[in-house]
Protein backbone atom coordinates (compact mmCIF):
# COMPACT_ATOMS: atom_id res chain seq x y z
CA UNK A 1 0.00 0.00 0.00
CA UNK A 2 1.17 3.53 -0.81
CA UNK A 3 2.86 5.56 1.92
CA UNK A 4 1.47 8.77 0.40
CA UNK A 5 -1.38 10.24 2.45
CA UNK A 6 -1.58 13.70 0.94
CA UNK A 7 -5.04 15.14 1.51
CA UNK A 8 -5.54 13.19 4.74
CA UNK A 9 -5.76 15.29 7.91
CA UNK A 10 -4.32 14.11 11.20
CA UNK A 11 -4.96 15.68 14.61
CA UNK A 12 -2.41 14.98 17.35
CA UNK A 13 -2.87 16.04 20.96
CA UNK A 14 0.31 16.47 22.96
CA UNK A 15 2.17 16.91 19.68
CA UNK A 16 4.99 19.15 20.88
CA UNK A 17 7.52 16.57 22.10
CA UNK A 18 8.37 12.89 22.36
CA UNK A 19 5.97 10.46 20.71
CA UNK A 20 3.61 13.24 19.63
CA UNK A 21 6.34 15.18 17.86
CA UNK A 22 7.73 12.04 16.20
CA UNK A 23 4.23 11.13 15.01
CA UNK A 24 3.74 14.62 13.60
CA UNK A 25 6.89 14.24 11.52
CA UNK A 26 5.92 10.72 10.42
CA UNK A 27 2.61 11.87 8.98
CA UNK A 28 4.07 15.02 7.44
CA UNK A 29 6.71 12.91 5.70
CA UNK A 30 3.82 11.00 4.08
CA UNK A 31 2.28 14.20 2.75
CA UNK A 32 -0.59 14.45 5.25
CA UNK A 33 -1.97 17.61 6.82
CA UNK A 34 -1.17 17.64 10.54
CA UNK A 35 -2.73 19.72 13.31
CA UNK A 36 -1.09 19.56 16.72
CA UNK A 37 -1.96 21.04 20.07
CA UNK A 38 -0.23 21.50 23.40
CA UNK A 39 -1.13 23.44 26.53
CA UNK A 40 2.32 25.05 26.92
CA UNK A 41 2.46 27.92 24.41
CA UNK A 42 6.24 28.28 24.58
CA UNK A 43 6.84 24.59 23.98
CA UNK A 44 4.30 24.66 21.14
CA UNK A 45 6.01 27.64 19.52
CA UNK A 46 9.42 25.97 19.73
CA UNK A 47 8.08 22.69 18.33
CA UNK A 48 6.36 24.43 15.42
CA UNK A 49 9.53 26.35 14.61
CA UNK A 50 11.55 23.13 14.33
CA UNK A 51 8.89 21.31 12.32
CA UNK A 52 8.56 24.21 9.86
CA UNK A 53 12.30 24.22 9.22
CA UNK A 54 12.10 20.56 8.23
CA UNK A 55 8.72 20.35 6.47
CA UNK A 56 7.52 23.89 5.81
CA UNK A 57 4.18 25.16 7.08
CA UNK A 58 1.73 24.46 4.23
CA UNK A 59 0.45 21.24 5.81
CA UNK A 60 0.94 22.19 9.47
CA UNK A 61 -1.30 23.80 12.09
CA UNK A 62 -0.50 24.34 15.75
CA UNK A 63 -2.95 25.56 18.41
CA UNK A 64 -2.47 26.09 22.14
CA UNK A 65 -5.07 23.87 23.79
CA UNK A 66 -5.62 22.07 27.09
CA UNK A 67 -7.46 18.84 26.24
CA UNK A 68 -9.17 18.92 29.63
CA UNK A 69 -10.89 22.15 28.62
CA UNK A 70 -13.89 21.35 26.37
CA UNK A 71 -14.13 24.90 25.02
CA UNK A 72 -10.48 24.92 23.99
CA UNK A 73 -10.81 21.53 22.32
CA UNK A 74 -13.91 22.71 20.46
CA UNK A 75 -12.08 25.83 19.27
CA UNK A 76 -9.16 23.64 18.19
CA UNK A 77 -11.53 21.44 16.16
CA UNK A 78 -13.04 24.49 14.47
CA UNK A 79 -9.57 25.74 13.57
CA UNK A 80 -8.61 22.38 12.06
CA UNK A 81 -11.75 22.14 9.93
CA UNK A 82 -11.44 25.76 8.84
CA UNK A 83 -7.85 25.15 7.74
CA UNK A 84 -8.03 21.66 6.23
CA UNK A 85 -11.72 21.03 5.61
CA UNK A 86 -12.11 17.88 7.71
CA UNK A 87 -10.41 15.30 9.94
CA UNK A 88 -9.46 11.70 9.15
CA UNK A 89 -7.40 10.60 12.13
CA UNK A 90 -7.26 11.64 15.78
CA UNK A 91 -4.25 10.68 17.88
CA UNK A 92 -4.96 11.00 21.62
CA UNK A 93 -1.51 11.40 23.09
CA UNK A 94 -1.86 13.62 26.18
CA UNK A 95 -0.82 12.24 29.56
CA UNK A 96 2.15 11.17 31.65
CA UNK A 97 3.02 8.75 34.44
CA UNK A 98 2.65 9.64 38.12
CA UNK A 99 5.23 8.15 40.46
CA UNK A 100 3.39 7.23 43.66
CA UNK A 101 2.44 4.38 45.96
CA UNK A 102 -0.98 3.53 47.38
CA UNK A 103 0.13 4.92 50.73
CA UNK A 104 1.28 8.33 49.50
CA UNK A 105 -1.30 8.96 46.72
CA UNK A 106 -3.85 11.36 48.19
CA UNK A 107 -7.44 11.85 47.01
CA UNK A 108 -6.63 14.87 44.87
CA UNK A 109 -3.88 12.95 43.06
CA UNK A 110 -6.31 10.12 42.32
CA UNK A 111 -8.82 12.61 40.91
CA UNK A 112 -6.15 14.27 38.79
CA UNK A 113 -5.13 10.91 37.33
CA UNK A 114 -8.71 9.94 36.50
CA UNK A 115 -9.43 13.30 34.91
CA UNK A 116 -6.28 13.39 32.80
CA UNK A 117 -6.31 9.79 31.59
CA UNK A 118 -10.05 9.67 30.85
CA UNK A 119 -10.97 13.15 29.66
CA UNK A 120 -7.86 13.55 27.52
CA UNK A 121 -9.54 10.85 25.41
CA UNK A 122 -13.21 11.68 26.02
CA UNK A 123 -13.13 15.38 25.12
CA UNK A 124 -11.19 15.15 21.82
CA UNK A 125 -12.95 11.95 20.73
CA UNK A 126 -16.43 13.38 21.31
CA UNK A 127 -15.68 16.74 19.74
CA UNK A 128 -13.94 15.33 16.65
CA UNK A 129 -16.37 12.39 16.30
CA UNK A 130 -18.70 14.01 13.75
CA UNK A 131 -15.76 15.04 11.56
CA UNK A 132 -14.21 11.58 11.73
CA UNK A 133 -17.50 10.00 10.66
CA UNK A 134 -17.56 12.19 7.56
CA UNK A 135 -14.10 10.98 6.59
CA UNK A 136 -15.24 7.58 5.37
CA UNK A 137 -12.09 6.08 6.90
CA UNK A 138 -12.00 7.77 10.29
CA UNK A 139 -9.60 6.45 12.90
CA UNK A 140 -8.68 7.19 16.50
CA UNK A 141 -5.39 6.02 17.96
CA UNK A 142 -4.81 6.29 21.71
CA UNK A 143 -1.34 6.28 23.22
CA UNK A 144 -1.68 4.16 26.34
CA UNK A 145 0.69 2.12 28.45
CA UNK A 146 1.67 -1.44 29.21
CA UNK A 147 0.75 -0.46 32.77
CA UNK A 148 -2.89 -0.99 31.79
CA UNK A 149 -2.22 -4.73 31.79
CA UNK A 150 0.95 -4.98 33.84
CA UNK A 151 1.05 -2.77 36.96
CA UNK A 152 4.43 -1.61 38.20
CA UNK A 153 5.65 -0.67 41.70
CA UNK A 154 5.41 3.05 42.59
CA UNK A 155 2.97 3.64 39.72
CA UNK A 156 -0.20 2.51 41.46
CA UNK A 157 -2.47 5.40 40.42
CA UNK A 158 -1.33 5.49 36.81
CA UNK A 159 -1.52 1.69 36.50
CA UNK A 160 -5.07 1.52 37.87
CA UNK A 161 -6.38 4.38 35.75
CA UNK A 162 -4.63 3.11 32.61
CA UNK A 163 -6.50 -0.18 33.04
CA UNK A 164 -9.80 1.67 33.09
CA UNK A 165 -8.70 3.78 30.15
CA UNK A 166 -8.02 0.68 28.06
CA UNK A 167 -11.49 -0.63 28.89
CA UNK A 168 -12.93 2.72 27.76
CA UNK A 169 -11.03 2.55 24.46
CA UNK A 170 -12.29 -0.96 23.72
CA UNK A 171 -15.86 0.01 24.62
CA UNK A 172 -15.66 2.99 22.27
CA UNK A 173 -14.31 0.79 19.50
CA UNK A 174 -17.32 -1.51 19.67
CA UNK A 175 -19.79 1.37 19.86
CA UNK A 176 -18.38 3.59 17.11
CA UNK A 177 -17.72 0.87 14.53
CA UNK A 178 -17.97 0.68 11.60
CA UNK A 179 -17.80 4.46 11.05
CA UNK A 180 -14.67 5.01 13.17
CA UNK A 181 -11.91 2.55 14.01
CA UNK A 182 -10.34 2.92 17.47
CA UNK A 183 -7.09 1.26 18.51
CA UNK A 184 -4.26 1.90 20.93
CA UNK A 185 -0.57 1.36 21.42
CA UNK A 186 0.73 0.11 24.76
CA UNK A 187 4.15 1.55 25.37
CA UNK A 188 6.67 0.08 27.76
CA UNK A 189 9.66 2.38 28.17
CA UNK A 190 10.25 4.98 25.47
CA UNK A 191 13.09 7.51 25.58
CA UNK A 192 11.66 10.86 26.66
CA UNK A 193 12.52 14.05 28.48
CA UNK A 194 11.50 12.34 31.71
CA UNK A 195 14.35 9.85 31.33
CA UNK A 196 16.85 12.65 30.70
CA UNK A 197 15.61 14.28 33.91
CA UNK A 198 16.05 11.02 35.81
CA UNK A 199 19.56 10.73 34.39
CA UNK A 200 20.40 14.20 35.66
CA UNK A 201 18.79 13.67 39.07
CA UNK A 202 20.72 10.42 39.48
CA UNK A 203 23.91 12.52 39.29
CA UNK A 204 24.98 10.84 36.08
CA UNK A 205 25.44 14.07 34.12
CA UNK A 206 29.11 13.33 33.65
CA UNK A 207 28.46 9.84 32.27
CA UNK A 208 27.11 8.72 28.92
CA UNK A 209 23.31 8.85 28.73
CA UNK A 210 23.05 6.04 26.16
CA UNK A 211 25.15 3.70 28.30
CA UNK A 212 23.12 4.57 31.38
CA UNK A 213 19.84 3.91 29.55
CA UNK A 214 21.11 0.58 28.24
CA UNK A 215 22.03 -0.43 31.78
CA UNK A 216 18.54 0.55 32.97
CA UNK A 217 16.96 -1.59 30.23
CA UNK A 218 19.04 -4.62 31.16
CA UNK A 219 18.28 -4.18 34.87
CA UNK A 220 14.56 -3.97 34.07
CA UNK A 221 14.80 -7.23 32.13
CA UNK A 222 13.72 -5.90 28.73
CA UNK A 223 14.51 -8.76 26.30
CA UNK A 224 15.59 -6.46 23.46
CA UNK A 225 18.08 -4.87 25.85
CA UNK A 226 17.16 -1.25 25.21
CA UNK A 227 14.45 1.37 25.56
CA UNK A 228 12.25 2.24 22.61
CA UNK A 229 12.56 5.35 20.47
CA UNK A 230 9.70 7.82 19.87
CA UNK A 231 9.97 7.11 16.13
CA UNK A 232 9.19 3.44 16.75
CA UNK A 233 5.98 4.40 18.53
CA UNK A 234 5.19 6.83 15.70
CA UNK A 235 5.44 4.02 13.14
CA UNK A 236 2.86 1.97 15.05
CA UNK A 237 0.55 4.98 15.33
CA UNK A 238 0.95 5.61 11.61
CA UNK A 239 -0.13 2.05 10.84
CA UNK A 240 -3.21 2.22 13.10
CA UNK A 241 -4.10 5.73 11.98
CA UNK A 242 -4.22 5.05 8.24
CA UNK A 243 -6.14 2.65 5.97
CA UNK A 244 -3.12 0.34 6.21
CA UNK A 245 -4.97 -1.13 9.21
CA UNK A 246 -8.45 -0.93 7.68
CA UNK A 247 -9.62 -4.22 9.24
CA UNK A 248 -8.30 -3.49 12.73
CA UNK A 249 -10.34 -1.97 15.55
CA UNK A 250 -10.53 -2.50 19.30
CA UNK A 251 -6.95 -3.74 19.21
CA UNK A 252 -3.56 -2.84 20.67
CA UNK A 253 0.04 -2.89 19.54
CA UNK A 254 2.56 -3.75 22.23
CA UNK A 255 5.67 -1.55 22.14
CA UNK A 256 7.66 -2.85 25.09
CA UNK A 257 10.68 -4.60 23.60
CA UNK A 258 9.35 -7.91 24.89
CA UNK A 259 8.91 -6.62 28.46
CA UNK A 260 5.25 -7.61 28.47
CA UNK A 261 4.66 -10.61 30.74
CA UNK A 262 0.98 -11.17 29.95
CA UNK A 263 -0.24 -13.56 27.28
CA UNK A 264 -2.43 -12.08 24.53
Amino acid sequence: MSDNYSGRTIVITGGTSGIGLATTKRFLSAGANVAICGRDETRLKNALSGIKREFGEEHLLGVACDVLNKKQVSDFADAVVDRFGGVDTLVNNAGQARLSTFENTDEEAWREEFELKFFSIIHPSKIFQSHLKKSGSGAIVCVSSLLSRQPEPRLVATSAVRAGQLNLIHSMAAELAPAIRINSILIGVIISGQWHQRFESAKNAGNDFDSWVKKQAIEKGIPLGRFGQPEEAANAIFFLGTPMSSYTTGSTIDLSGGYSRHVG
